[in-house]
């Protein structure tokens, strides 16, 4: 008998040891599942670097003095020495401005090269940095290298078809505040 409550005693602690070998192991198991699962999870539902609007359109001109008076007197664009400024609210938050910018740049210009478009369009994008690094590995040309400004970051890129791009991480506060001290009006 002793041998046998020897051995149910042996059984039972080695019971106790299996029972939690096995539970430490589904613990680290669950724990390492689980934590892949919320790594997925969070890697799906972080936005990709993007567009998110329009920042400027920029297009090449006879005289472009001339063409923001017109523009003025015919359309009634409030005009500046750079073009026109339309200021606007962001669909996330209303009580947020944003801005696009619209110039006429004259003929001659360089900045639209080495494109030799008549026109450049600025894009507004969320986090630049990310939004470059992405592009250079899909192999699209980025012309230079991130500007950083008081009211954002700019980056230019040249499309399938060559047109050169404006990359724009803006910063809308400190763009209102250069346009105040500019004593620019907006177009709302």
């Amino acid at each position: 008998m002793r041998v046998v409550d020897g051995c149910l005693v042996s059984f039972t602690i080695n019971h106790t040891i299996m029972k939690k070998t096995i539970f430490t192991t589904l613990a680290f198991t669950a724990t390492f599942a689980a934590g892949y699962a919320l790594k997925s999870m969070n890697a799906v539902q972080q936005p990709a670097a993007k567009v998110t609007g329009i920042g400027g359109i920029f297009f090449k001109c006879k005289d472009p003095k001339a063409l923001r008076e017109w523009y003025k007197v015919h359309l009634g664009f409030e005009t500046n020495s750079y073009g026109s400024v339309f200021e606007w609210r962001q669909g996330g938050d209303s009580t947020q401005r944003g801005f696009t910018q619209w110039s006429p740049f004259n003929e001659k210009t360089k900045y639209f090269e080495p494109s030799t478009k008549e026109f450049m369009i600025n894009y507004r994008v969320a986090n630049l940095e990310a939004l470059v690094e992405q592009l250079k590995k899909e192999g699209v040309t980025v012309t230079d290298k991130i500007e950083s400004v008081e009211y954002g970051k700019f980056v230019h890129i040249i499309d399938l078809e060559g047109n050169k791009l404006e990359l724009w991480e803006p910063n809308d506060v400190e763009y209102h505040k250069m346009g105040v001290k500019m004593g620019s009006k907006t177009m709302m």
